[in-house]
C-alpha cells in the first residue's frame, strides 16, 4: 500500500466520479455560482436605503418610493439567492449519493479482488473501516469544495471587486486580509494540521483492527478466560487514539483562535475605514452600511474558509487509504485479453514451472514439470515447506509463476480470467469459512441459480440432509458468522455439498477429516467417495492412512518430486521419504525421536 498519497492523486479520484455526470457537474457549477454572485449585490442596496433615508425628509414620498424599490430588490436577491442555493444544495445532494455509491461498491470489489496473499496480511475489520471512513470522507471532501471554498471564492473575487470600485481603499485593505488570512489558513492546515490527522486515520483504522480482531476471536477469548487481558490490549490501543486525537482536534481549535482574531483585524480595520472616510467626507453612511455588511459577509465566509481547509485536510487524510484502493494494481491480474476458462475433462499439467514467493531468494519450484491425468486421483505428502499448499495454490492462480506455465486441458491459466477458471476448481478446505447466511445460500454460494431440488439433493450426497432436517428453520437456517452456529462435522459436510453442486472438474481437498471424531469422519469419508466420482481430485494429505486407494502419491521435498506411486508402491521403498513418514504415523513416533522437519511434518 502506498505510503502518501498526494494532492493531485486525491484530484484525480475525485474528477474519476466526479465526470461520469459531466452535465449534472456543470448544472451543479453555475446554479451555485449565480446564488452566490447574488449575495455580493446585498451590500450595494444596503447603503443605497440608508443614503436615501438619510438624504431625505420623513414623509416625503418620493423617498420612499426611491426606499422601496431598493428594499424590493434587496429582498428580490434574497429570495433569488435562496431558491438557486436550495436548487443546487438539492441537485449537489443526487449528485453526491450516486458518487458515493460508486466509491463503496468499487472499493468493494477492488478489494474483493486483491490476491490471497493481501487478505492474508490484511486486518478485515481494519479494510471495512478504511473503506467506509474513506467513502464518508470523500462525501466531506466534495460537500468543502462546492458547499464551502467555491461560494467563498466567488464571494471573495466579488465583494473585493464591488469594493475597489466603490470604496477603493477599503477595498484594497480587505484584499490585503482575505490573502494573509487564506494563506495563513492553507499553512496551517497543510503544515501543522495535516499531520496531525494523518496520525489520527491511522489510530483509528488501528482501533478498528483490532476491534474487530477480538470480536472475531471471541470463542477464543472465552475458552481461555482472557476478558481482561483483552479489554487491556484494547484500551492500549484506545488510549493511543485518544492521544493522537486530542493532539489533532486541539491543534485545529487553535488554528481557528488565529484565523478568528485575523477576521477580527479585518472586520474593525474595514468599518474604522470607513468611518475615516466618512470623517473627511469620501464616505457616505450608506457606504459605512455597505462596509459593515460586506465585512460581516465577507467575515462569515472567512471564517468558514478556514473551517472548510481544515475539514478539506481531514478528509483528505481519511481517503488516503481507499485512494491507495483505486491506486493499487493486484499481484494477480488478468491479461487485457483474457479469455473464459473452457471446461474439459480437467488434466493439469505444471510446464517447467518456476515460482518463489514475494521476498525470497530461492524459488519454491525451479523447472518443476508435472502432468496429471483427467479424473486422477492425487495425493501430496511432505514435510511442512515442501510445496504441498503452493501447488494447489499455483493451481487456482491465487499467485502467477515467474517462469513456466500451469495448465489445465491445455489452457494456459494465466491466458484466462481468474473467476472463469476457479468456477471449474471445487475447493473442500480443513476449515470451511461458511457466509453468515441461509444453509440453501452457502450450499448454492457455487451454483446460485440452483433448484431446490438440486440442493437437497447435494445435501442428501453430502450426508448434510438428515442434520439440517433437525434445525428449527431447516434449510433457511442462519448459520452465524464464519458458520459458528455448526459444528465441524456439519460445515465440512455443508462444505462437500457446496462442491458437489457446483460440479466442477476438478476438486482440491485439504485433509477434510483430519480434526474430526470418528462419526463425522465417518460420514464425511462417504461424502468425499461420492464428491470426487468422475472429478481430477488433488488431495494434500495430513494423515497419510487417509489416502491408501488414491492412484497416485506425489512426495514432496524441498520444491521436487522426491517420489511418486501408489501407497502400495511407496511403503515398500527401503529408506524412502514415504515409508518414512508413514512409519512415523503408524508407530506415532514423536518427540526427540524424530528430525526437527519430520516434527514439522507431523
Amino acid at each position: 500500500m502506498l505510503e502518501r498519497i498526494t494532492y493531485k492523486e486525491v484530484m484525480n479520484y475525485a474528477w474519476h466520479y466526479w465526470r461520469r455526470r459531466k452535465l449534472a457537474g456543470v448544472t451543479l457549477l453555475v446554479l451555485m455560482a449565480v446564488a452566490t454572485i447574488t449575495d455580493v449585490f446585498v451590500p450595494v442596496y444596503t447603503g443605497k436605503i440608508i443614503d436615501v433615508l438619510v438624504g431625505g425628509d420623513a414623509g416625503d414620498t418620493g423617498v420612499m418610493d426611491e426606499a422601496l424599490l431598493y428594499l424590493g430588490i434587496f429582498a428580490a436577491l434574497a429570495v433569488a439567492f435562496n431558491l438557486l442555493r436550495w436548487g443546487a444544495i438539492s441537485l449537489w445532494a443526487w449528485f453526491a449519493v450516486r458518487n458515493l455509491y460508486d466509491i463503496l461498491t468499487e472499493a468493494a470489489g477492488k478489494v474483493q479482488r486483491f490476491s490471497a496473499d493481501w487478505h492474508a496480511n490484511a486486518f478485515a475489520g481494519a479494510t471495512v473501516r478504511k473503506i467506509t471512513r474513506g467513502m464518508w470522507a470523500f462525501d466531506v471532501f466534495g460537500d468543502t469544495l462546492y458547499v464551502g471554498l467555491f461560494p467563498a471564492l466567488i464571494i471573495m473575487i466579488g465583494m473585493s471587486t464591488m469594493l475597489l470600485i466603490k470604496l477603493p481603499l477599503v477595498g484594497i485593505f480587505a484584499v490585503i486580509m482575505i490573502v494573509i488570512y487564506s494563506v495563513m489558513s492553507v499553512w496551517m492546515s497543510i503544515r501543522i494540521l495535516a499531520p496531525r490527522f494523518r496520525a489520527s486515520a491511522v489510530a483509528d483504522t488501528k482501533v478498528g483492527a483490532v476491534l474487530a480482531d477480538t470480536i472475531t476471536g471471541n470463542p477464543t477469548v472465552k475458552a481461555f478466560g482472557t476478558e481482561a487481558r483483552e479489554d487491556a490490549l484494547f484500551e492500549e490501543v484506545a488510549t493511543d487514539w485518544k492521544q493522537v486525537s486530542q493532539k489533532a482536534w486541539l491543534t485545529g481549535e487553535t488554528a481557528s483562535f488565529i484565523r478568528n482574531m485575523l477576521r477580527m483585524v479585518m472586520l474593525i480595520g474595514m468599518i474604522g475605514l470607513t468611518i475615516w472616510l466618512w470623517r473627511d467626507g469620501r464616505a457616505t453612511p450608506g457606504d459605512i452600511a455597505l462596509a459593515l455588511t460586506s465585512s460581516f459577509i465577507i467575515g462569515g465566509y472567512l471564517r468558514d474558509i478556514g473551517m472548510h481547509i481544515a475539514h478539506l485536510q481531514r478528509a483528505t487524510s481519511e481517503m488516503e487509504d481507499v485512494i491507495s484502493f483505486w491506486l493499487r494494481e493486484d499481484d494477480v491480474r488478468d491479461a487485457d485479453d483474457a479469455g473464459e476458462f473452457r471446461r474439459d475433462a480437467g488434466e493439469i499439467v505444471f510446464d517447467k514451472v518456476r515460482f518463489a514467493y514475494a521476498g525470497q531468494d530461492t524459488p519454491i519450484y525451479d523447472d518443476f514439470s508435472i502432468r496429471i491425468e483427467p479424473g486422477e486421483k492425487i495425493a501430496l505428502v511432505g514435510y511442512s515447506g515442501s510445496g504441498k499448499s503452493t501447488f494447489v495454490k499455483l493451481v487456482q492462480r491465487l499467485y502467477d509463476v515467474q517462469g513456466g506455465a500451469v495448465r489445465i486441458d491445455g489452457q494456459n491459466i494465466a491466458a484466462v480470467t481468474q473467476e472463469s477458471l476457479r468456477r471449474n476448481i471445487a475447493l473442500v478446505p480443513q476449515e470451511p469459512i461458511l457466509f453468515h447466511r441461509s444453509l440453501v445460500e452457502n450450499i448454492a454460494y457455487g451454483k446460485p441459480d440452483a433448484s431446490m431440488d438440486e440442493i437437497v439433493e447435494a445435501a442428501h450426497k453430502a450426508y448434510a440432509h438428515e442434520f439440517i432436517q433437525t434445525l428449527p428453520k431447516g434449510y433457511d437456517t442462519l448459520v452465524g458468522e464464519r458458520g459458528v452456529k455448526l459444528s465441524g462435522g456439519e460445515r465440512q459436510r455443508v462444505a462437500i455439498a457446496r462442491a458437489i453442486l457446483t460440479d466442477a472438474p476438478i476438486l482440491i481437498l485439504d485433509e477434510a477429516t483430519s480434526s474430526l471424531d470418528s462419526v463425522s469422519e465417518h460420514y464425511i469419508q462417504k461424502a468425499l467417495a461420492e464428491l470426487m466420482e468422475g472429478r481430477t481430485t488433488i488431495t494434500i494429505a495430513h494423515r497419510l492412512a487417509t489416502i491408501k486407494s488414491v492412484d497416485r502419491i506425489l512426495v514432496f521435498d524441498q520444491g521436487q518430486i522426491a517420489e511418486q506411486g501408489t501407497h502400495d508402491e511407496l511403503v515398500k521403498r527401503e529408506g524412502g521419504v514415504y515409508r518414512r513418514l508413514y512409519e512415523m504415523q503408524a508407530l506415532d513416533l514423536v518427540g526427540d525421536d524424530l528430525p526437527v522437519n519430520e516434527r514439522a511434518a507431523e
